[in-house]
């Protein structure tokens, strides 16, 4: 019997050589790759007979599972839904599932790696493996990290007669649990993917654990498993690393289609702009290594409080920070409160972390915040094939201007008139000033009853 489903992706030829390398457990009888559109028309057969299926399985046919995998594939955002539907599938068929895993690599500057863990009977979890933590630390006590060290693509362990318990803190767990067999798949996907495998392990609680015809009708289902599970970390990685280098919000727009040069619009927006005071002059005295690590020190708690607070960083500009708070069309004043909260936070953070790194022989860095209200363009600026999603207007060049009478009015904290305008607390007036490039002298404020 065969299989066939079209699948929308951006890289067809990634694809097809993907299902290539799966070749030997599925057979890819039609393969039609429309690069207009773009998309992936593929019809798959599985070579065991239905005579033998009817025989192997309680009912079901193979194709079907096939088929629900690919659909699912399509449509599912996690791999948790594949693992746990699977499961909930075969056990259906018999198959006396206690367990079921899948693992992947992460393509993200926090974790490492994310595994969907199965329990019968309970609920699917989901595992992000943190960089530094004890599931990232000890991997290499998994089973998975002995196949692949050995270059094997599956392993058996009879864990009801000990096999692996001593080796494997997992499956001394599962043994303790009452588990008795458990079997590792591993796929590799293309050499040219950035994610480059998953895993999948089943984990049977019931004496003799899984039969040859059980484990031989996984091996037929798993590259289409591998297969739906490259779609979905495919897709969450490329969510992922647009939010991490654009934003949140701004990486929602790009997915969406919002890439064409010059495509934006103006909106209103508080306008956040940081910068560590005297920075420059730690470049002279601190080895490049050093100074990334009070960059990244200072941009973590700057960012926390500005996503605290529902805003967005648009840009690290060198020992700067630029972030937007854009306004309820019909209420402003909750942007300007928002940024406020989120300039107040930095500054308290910033005392406490000076303080914890001066305790260490560190240097004191101190923080200069402006705040403004006004109207920006939003959207794609650059190069035709090198573009940055970012703000423009004089209302950014205003802030930064501003930005540069911290110094000299020897305050950390200086508002706008537009913004202090707006904000719902007093404030007060420090003066007129011109600013360099700006025709219009900016009159200048300060947070009432405060010393810098």
């Amino acid at each position: 019997m065969t299989v066939s489903a079209a699948i929308i992706c951006s890289q067809p030829a990634l694809w097809s050589s993907l299902l290539e390398s799966m070749a030997r457990n599925i057979y890819v009888t039609r393969l039609l790759v429309d690069l207009a559109t773009p998309r992936l028309v593929i019809a798959v057969h599985c070579p065991i007979s239905d005579h033998k299926l009817r025989r192997s399985f309680g009912g079901s046919e193979i194709n079907n599972h096939i088929q629900w995998l690919i659909e699912h594939g399509i449509t599912a955002e996690h791999i948790a839904e594949l693992i746990a539907g699977l499961c909930d599938r075969l056990i259906a068929d018999g198959f006396p599932i206690w367990r079921g895993s899948i693992s992947m690599p992460s393509i993200h500057p926090m974790y490492g790696g994310v595994s969907a863990n199965f329990v019968r009977g309970g609920a699917t979890t989901i595992e992000n493996a943190e960089y530094g933590t004890a599931g990232v630390l000890n991997f290499e006590k998994t089973p998975i990290y002995f196949l692949l060290g050995r270059g094997e693509t599956s392993g058996r362990w009879n864990i009801a007669n000990g096999e692996g318990v001593d080796d494997y803190p997992q499956l001394a767990e599962f043994a303790h649990g009452g588990g008795t067999d458990h079997l590792v798949s591993l796929l590799e996907f293309p050499k040219e993917a950035a994610l480059r495998g998953v895993s999948l392990s089943l984990t049977s609680d019931r004496p003799g654990g899984f039969s040859d015809d059980q484990l031989a009708i996984v091996a037929r289902l798993f590259p289409a498993l591998g297969l739906a599970c490259y779609r979905i970390a495919a897709s969450k990685t490329a969510a992922d690393i647009l939010a991490v280098y654009t934003g949140a919000k701004t990486s929602v727009r790009i997915l969406a289609g919002d890439i064409q040069r010059g495509k934006g619009g103006s909106i209103n927006a508080a306008i956040l702009l940081a910068d560590l005071r005297n920075f420059t002059a730690l470049t002279e005295v601190y080895q490049p290594g050093e100074i990334a690590g009070f960059l990244d020190e200072h941009f973590e708690l700057i960012g926390r409080h500005v996503e605290e607070n529902s805003g967005e960083i648009l840009k690290f500009m060198g020992d700067s920070v630029l972030a937007i708070f854009p306004t309820d069309a019909e209420d402003p004043q909750k942007a300007c409160m928002a940024a406020l909260a989120s300039a107040r936070n930095i500054l308290e953070a910033n005392k406490v972390l000076n303080g914890e790194r001066r305790s260490a022989g560190g240097p004191d860095i101190g923080v200069d915040v402006v705040l403004h209200l006004g109207e920006v363009f939003y959207g794609n600026i650059g190069a035709r094939g090198r573009l940055d999603f970012t703000v423009i207007g004089s209302a950014v060049n205003e802030a930064s201007r501003l930005e540069k009478l911290c110094g000299t009015l020897e305050q950390e904290l200086l508002m706008s008139e537009s913004f202090a305008t707006t904000c719902a607390v007093a404030c007060e007036y420090l003066g007129s000033f011109e600013l360099r490039g700006v025709s219009k002298r900016a009159d200048v404020f300060k947070l009432a009853n405060t010393v810098s």
